[in-house]
């Protein structure tokens, strides 16, 4: 995914300025794909430039409002239904948890809590921003509230993984010191 499609995705929806989908972004796209103003801002003006977009509204102190155009729904049509999604195999996350024989097994644990105290908390932020969404009938809300289901499992899946990752040291680390001892 690019945040080119997010945003054209976003305006298929309804014209917004560059607020606006910040605002989106940071409420609805937070744990999908998340973008800062000045990513946001930059692409706007390059899908303006490429003819996907069009400044559908000017307003005081320089706002301006997008629309998606003609060939901004088709390039994203064609992006959501003829590419293949990418799917990312790498996970600096696992391979850290991969290497952590190389340090000692007490700072080994300490990371897979910390871990798992991480994806609470996510997964605290994403139950919060669950509550806080006035949830409505249109297709942005239903697939937003989709994807956000999606961070929710896919935050308490990880939590549960490190905490049973740590059970799983510290009971080696029990039955090793018990052999030795």
């Amino acid at each position: 995914m690019s945040l080119r499609h997010a945003v054209l995705g976003l305006l298929a929806e309804r014209p917004a300025s560059g607020y606006d989908l910040l605002k989106t972004f940071q409420t609805s796209l937070a744990n999908v794909w998340p973008a800062t103003q000045s990513q946001l801002y930059g692409e706007l003006t390059r899908l303006a430039d490429a003819g996907l977009l069009a400044v559908s509204a000017e307003g005081p102190r320089g706002r301006k409002e997008y629309a998606i155009t003609d060939a901004g729904r088709e390039e994203l049509r064609h992006w959501l239904l003829n590419t293949e999604p990418v799917t990312r195999r790498r996970s600096d996350m696992l391979l850290r948890v991969f290497l952590l024989g190389t340090v000692p097994k007490e700072r080994a644990l300490d990371h897979l809590r910390m871990l798992a105290d991480r994806f609470e908390q996510l997964y605290g932020e994403l139950r919060a921003l669950d509550d806080s969404v006035p949830w409505d009938q249109s297709d942005l809300t239903a697939y937003g509230r989709v994807t956000l289901e999606w961070g929710l499992r896919f935050m308490n899946m990880q939590r549960e993984w490190a905490t049973w990752a740590a059970e799983q040291i510290a009971a080696a680390e029990a039955e090793e010191a018990e052999q030795q001892g």
